[in-house]
């Protein structure tokens, strides 16, 4: 795990050129998350990279809402998402 760490900050340190305060990132006026790599030019209509940003939020957002829902069922079940999947039991309800 600190080895993702420290290469997302080793990248981030890179592509800011050192600089590490949030005031001094983008005094060059690049956009949060905005590294200048884009090979299939998806940002040379400009209504169509904001229909893409909008894009990447809502799925970012949804992936955080799948994750939460994994580690609930994981502190519910005792058991890992695969393992889950595996060994499929459905939880027993005796209500109604």
């Amino acid at each position: 795990l600190w080895q993702i760490f420290f290469t997302l900050g080793a990248i981030e340190i890179l592509s800011n050129n050192g600089k590490l305060a949030p005031g001094d990132m983008f005094v060059d006026g690049r956009a949060p998350g905005d590294l200048g790599f884009d090979p299939l030019n998806l940002s040379g209509d400009d209504a169509a990279l904001r229909r893409f940003e909008l894009a990447e939020l809502k799925h970012g957002r949804l992936a955080m809402i799948g994750l939460g829902g994994m580690l609930h069922q994981m502190l519910i079940t005792k058991q890992g998402p695969l393992e889950q999947l595996a060994n499929f039991q459905p939880i027993q309800y005796y209500g109604l």
